[in-house]
């Protein structure tokens, strides 16, 4: 029988803190069933949010795989733990920044409180295509898991017509291509094989031993688990199976309106498409409907890892987290992929399902506050039990308030920043406004007031009304980006 006081509320198990399952998706944007009126897109993410707080507003720190998910993992910003680009070497931030050589990952403190921890594919960084096609590690920290599985997937070698959709560019990883398979080839898949050995490990973690058995089935036998799975879609190539693709017709996809005023810097256009994809429109409505087959085929299988949660009975007793390592543009100010500062590049999906009393009474509630995903780390903790412990360099703060339903009552932060081009362009994103700084030329700054502008398509930065308040978010970005560079030297 179950039984912790979290909070002073009895909720999951006897001896044991509560089960994690984290499972990221990559290149996600909210363009999803629970952030839009998309009936049967995604509907096991629409599931997921009825059982579970929704973040409206959650942001990631760089909008790049690497840098991103380093940052989710060791709670901390880019430019304090110095990962800013993509980095396919074992041993992440903790290898390449020796000041964090003793700073675990979100995953390696779970570890060293005692759970069983592990990691299916991509959490860390990891070459899709290219290095996911060899079976490599990528810029995996190995301290962090007692388990670690690398899927080999065929991505661009998968069976089927390969099309490339973005003449301009042959980079196979960084352009847009697609291939539609066989619905029965799908259990070649990355994300399919990355599912199936979740399940595996979720049915060894809730099996029983049998009596009087002398062999060893489980490391850890009696811990409870910290899994971490790495959906791959819909990361280029999209490769998905003809069922996933069959509610999304090329004829029907409609092109976002691009709207770019005089005075958009420079470098927040450099994504533009003739600039480094030259699509047609064909292929522009092409790559958006193969975006959403591989987000449908992603669904299918956070779906299945539902489902055997539900199986095993062990749903109760396990927090569930699904987020995205960045957003993505589709179109949007003629702007595609990731890297840029949009709100559609930077902003992401996060979802976080904890059982028992008093979080079952938010179920299916949405979060409207300013949040980062550094923040993922400290609230993991806190909802173990391991408030006193929590590292005291991590950056974020507990989103337990909002999971309890109590608005901003009990943070202090309300922003969230955010970096790209190896940090130096900078954005910040407070409850009204976005405000930008690029790092060249005399046109360098952003301000977008959210309230009648979510699209971000009027720039009010050169606007004399607008100079108290465009002064005012300077400052404070500024201020955000020398204490991030500062963080270590102060600990």
């Amino acid at each position: 029988m179950w039984f912790l006081i979290l909070f002073g509320v009895s909720t999951v198990s006897i001896g044991q803190q509560p089960n994690i399952l984290v499972i990221f998706s990559d290149d996600l944007n909210t363009n999803i069933g629970p952030y839009m009126d998309l009936n049967e897109h995604t509907p096991n993410l629409d599931r997921l949010a009825e059982e579970g707080v929704r973040f409206s507003r959650a942001y990631c720190q760089f909008p790049l795989c690497g840098p991103s998910r380093a940052s989710i993992m060791s709670g901390l910003y880019p430019q304090t733990n110095g990962e800013l680009t993509n980095d396919d070497q074992p041993g992440s931030y903790r290898k390449n920044n020796p000041s964090l050589s003793d700073h675990p990952s979100m995953a390696g403190f779970f570890r060293e409180q005692g759970y069983f921890t592990a990691r299916v594919s991509k959490i860390f960084h990891m070459g899709v295509p290219g290095g996911i096609e060899r079976g490599d590690p990528g810029g995996d920290d190995p301290d962090s898991w007692d388990f670690a599985y690398n899927v080999m997937a065929p991505e661009t070698l998968s069976p089927g017509e390969l099309e490339l959709l973005s003449p301009k560019n042959h980079h196979y990883g960084g352009n847009f291509s697609r291939i539609i398979l066989e619905d029965s080839l799908e259990v070649g898949q990355a994300d399919y094989m990355a599912a199936n050995q979740a399940i595996a490990i979720l049915e060894n973690r809730a099996g029983i031993v049998p009596d009087p058995g002398t062999n060893k089935q489980k490391q850890k036998a009696d811990a409870p688990f910290f899994l971490a799975v790495g959906f791959v879609r819909p990361h280029v190539p999209f490769v998905a199976p003809e069922n996933c693709y069959e509610s999304y017709r090329e004829e029907d996809m409609i092109l976002p309106k691009v709207l770019v005023g005089d005075n958009v810097p420079e470098g927040a256009l450099r994504r533009q498409n003739d600039k480094i994809w030259g699509m047609n429109e064909l292929q522009k409505k092409r790559t958006i409907a193969s975006y959403m087959a591989s987000v449908r085929f992603m669904d299918q299988q956070v779906g299945r890892l539902l489902d055997v949660l539900d199986r095993l009975d062990l749903r109760k007793e396990t927090i569930v987290v699904f987020l995205s390592d960045h957003g993505y543009n589709l179109g949007e100010h003629d702007c595609w992929s990731k890297v840029s500062l949009w709100e559609g590049s930077v902003r992401v999906p996060m979802i976080i399902s904890v059982p028992g009393e008093p979080f079952e009474k938010q179920y299916g509630s949405v979060c409207d506050s300013v949040v980062e995903l550094i923040d993922l780390y400290p609230t993991l903790c806190d909802l173990s039990n391991y408030e006193k412990d929590i590292p005291e360099i991590l950056q974020g703060e507990s989103l337990i308030p909002f999971l309890k339903g109590k608005e901003n009552s009990e943070r202090s932060k309300n922003f969230a920043y955010t970096v790209s081009y190896r940090g130096n362009a900078a954005t910040l994103r407070i409850d009204k406004w976005r405000y930008t700084l690029w790092d060249t030329g005399e046109n360098n700054e952003e301000l977008y007031y959210h309230v009648n502008d979510p699209e971000e398509n009027n720039n009010l930065s050169s606007l004399a009304e607008y100079g108290s308040i465009k002064k005012r978010l300077r400052k404070r970005l500024l201020n955000i980006r020398k204490n991030a560079k500062a963080h270590l030297e102060n600990k």
